[in-house]
């Protein structure tokens, strides 16, 4: 096999990442027409094809995901030799770019991402919060480090993903202080044709609380539904309605939020999950963030 082309791996590596041949352009400079003959030339080098069509987008074939890998690592290293020929210390600032699904609590987001920011390495989280499907899409042409979500991916998206359970938890219900006493005494039953914020139907949380409440016989009012747990939390502390959270952030949210905790079932439960491209982890803060998971479900 001939020499690889950097320059032309550089032009794959920026279409990969940037999801487009025409995004790539306006980053590089450079006509569309430029980089389609230079990813050509590359694939002829190779021998295999990097990207396929899917709809109107492309997707990495196998060989364009592990060709991706190596070129990750080697710009990656490129970064960090001109940090330390411009006198700052090796692996400083090494980023990691976290998808947060809008169903994911904030407070549990926190929680779950805190031990990337206690590695040795200096790690710069940057947030990205979006709906699970688009933020998937961005982590299959590596965009995205890692995805919070609260249910694994699914196979149905054809995406190359890795799941692994970080935590779960039981759920407690929250109204005003004001209401709290209505809704507590005799509560699940307390809450037949009361107020009740939901999270949408996106969310798995949804159908396993619909599920719950029909078999405790008990029907509340659904007055809104939110993809936003955060926004969910505001309406119910400005008393719209009851919503749910995490037991496991129970105390931070009566803290935050001045509400009063009305009820709790662990018999539905919240699960979350870090969401990888790739099965064998490398990233520092997604090793912690993994690592801590897995000591959280054993405790």
């Amino acid at each position: 096999m001939p020499q690889l082309n950097l320059k032309h791996l550089r032009y794959f590596w920026t279409v990969a990442t940037h999801g487009s041949i025409a995004a790539a352009a306006e980053v590089l400079h450079l006509t569309p027409q430029t980089i389609s003959g230079q990813l050509a030339e590359l694939e002829r080098q190779i021998g295999a094809k990097l990207f396929g069509k899917a709809g109107r987008h492309l997707s990495l074939t196998d060989t364009g995901r592990l060709v991706l890998s190596y070129a990750d690592e080697m710009f990656r290293l490129e970064g960090e030799l001109r940090d330390v020929l411009g006198g700052r210390p090796a692996g400083s600032g090494l980023a990691l770019n976290v998808g947060i699904g809008m169903v994911v609590p904030k407070l549990v987001a926190y929680r779950l991402l805190a031990p990337a920011l206690r590695v040795p390495e200096a790690i710069r989280l940057i947030c990205h919060e979006a709906p699970l499907v688009d933020l998937l899409a961005d982590l299959s042409v590596h965009k995205l480090d890692l995805v919070l979500a609260d249910s694994p991916a699914s196979p149905a998206l054809n995406i190359r993903a890795y799941s692994h359970l970080l935590a779960e938890s039981g759920i407690s219900f929250f109204a005003t202080k004001a209401a709290a006493g209505r809704y507590s005494q005799g509560f699940p039953q307390s809450l037949q044709g009361a107020p009740l914020l939901m999270p949408t139907g996106s969310s798995a949380l949804r159908r396993a609380l619909e599920f719950w409440l029909q078999r405790v016989g008990t029907a509340p009012r659904v007055v809104a539904e939110f993809e936003d747990r955060a926004l969910m939390k505001v309406f119910g502390e400005a008393g719209v309605g009851i919503f749910t959270a995490p037991r496991v952030v129970e105390d931070d949210v009566v803290t935050k939020y001045g509400v009063a905790v009305i009820g709790r079932t662990d018999e539905v439960k919240e699960r979350f999950y870090a969401i990888c491209a790739e099965r064998r982890i490398k990233h520092p803060g997604i090793v912690a963030i993994t690592e801590a998971g897995r000591s959280r479900l054993l405790d």
